[in-house]
């Protein structure tokens, strides 16, 4: 495998027709399920973002690997019986078909969580938040010493 994937494409040439054909099958669920996303290679995997980075995939050599974020998989720990988890993966094993609507489900969870994380980095009128230029205060300014005259 090259050191730096430059493409999705690139990537998924890299493995044997199984692992070729489910990382396919994943990568057509994710987009269809987030038509409006965009892929990327992120920790050379392939990703999409959306408002934010929405998921990461990966090919191996027995399963393919789902990267949705911790929270999201303890939200679906339930639905993800029967498959491989640890902290922020899911592994779908390789002689199994992949569970397209899960993926699904999962997608358009995490597009409403960044969506929901978008919506609270702006203010209601859409413009980003900015902070006031605080100016660095100058010398003191004190009163002018007047000189006391002795009187005698």
């Amino acid at each position: 495998m090259p050191a730096k994937f430059q493409s999705v494409d690139q990537y998924i040439s890299t493995f044997p027709p199984a692992t070729r054909k489910a990382l396919k099958d994943i990568r057509s669920a994710i987009k269809k399920a987030a038509p409006g996303a965009e892929e990327a290679i992120s920790y050379n995997i392939p990703a999409f973002k959306l408002d934010g980075m929405l998921v990461w995939y990966a090919g191996y050599k027995e399963h393919i690997g789902l990267y949705p974020r911790p929270n999201v998989i303890q939200l679906f720990k339930k639905e993800l019986t029967g498959y491989k988890l640890s902290k922020g993966t899911i592994q779908f094993p390789l002689d199994q078909p992949l569970p397209i609507d899960l993926i699904t489900r999962i997608v358009k969870y995490r597009i409403a969580e960044n969506q929901a994380a978008a919506a609270t980095r702006s203010n209601p009128a859409g413009k980003r938040q900015t902070r006031e230029k605080i100016k660095p205060a100058g010398k003191r300014q004190t009163p002018a010493k007047t000189k006391k005259s002795k009187i005698k």
